[in-house]
């Protein structure tokens, strides 16, 4: 499995996205970081030339409805709505079903622990 952990929006704290990347990275997963402040665009565009399997936005400004919206519009306007995604950060419970709704695989609101994480990501792997 290998799997994007982007940064959408104008968010510039990261810290958590890393200790995610990292945790994903201990347990096997390959990991690609996108860096900070990245547009829908440019997660959708890396995470076609990676040939990634997951996509993990790292949300904490509170626009994580409209960013996850973009980038799963996006996939699917490049025929690449095989990739999934996934949502963590700063994600308020009532917002959870919505963005299912849109399309997203797994939310993971802040504090989730990180075994949590990757028992997700694991089995997510061992259905491929």
């Amino acid at each position: 499995m290998k799997v994007l952990i982007a940064k959408p929006g104008l968010d510039g704290h990261d810290r958590g996205a890393k200790v995610v990347a990292l945790a994903l990275r201990d347990a096997g997963v390959e990991v690609v970081y996108s860096g900070l402040k990245r547009t829908p665009d440019e997660i959708v565009q890396e995470a076609i030339q990676e040939d990634v399997d997951v996509i993990g936005l790292s949300v904490l400004s509170g626009a994580h409805l409209l960013l996850s919206c973009r980038v799963i519009e996006g996939l699917r306007a490049y025929g690449a709505e095989e990739i999934k995604v996934v949502v963590g950060g700063i994600i308020p419970p009532r917002d959870v079903a919505e963005l299912r709704k849109l399309g997203v695989a797994h939310v993971f609101p802040m504090g989730t622990p990180l075994p949590e994480i990757i028992k997700v990501f694991t089995k997510e792997a061992s259905e491929r």
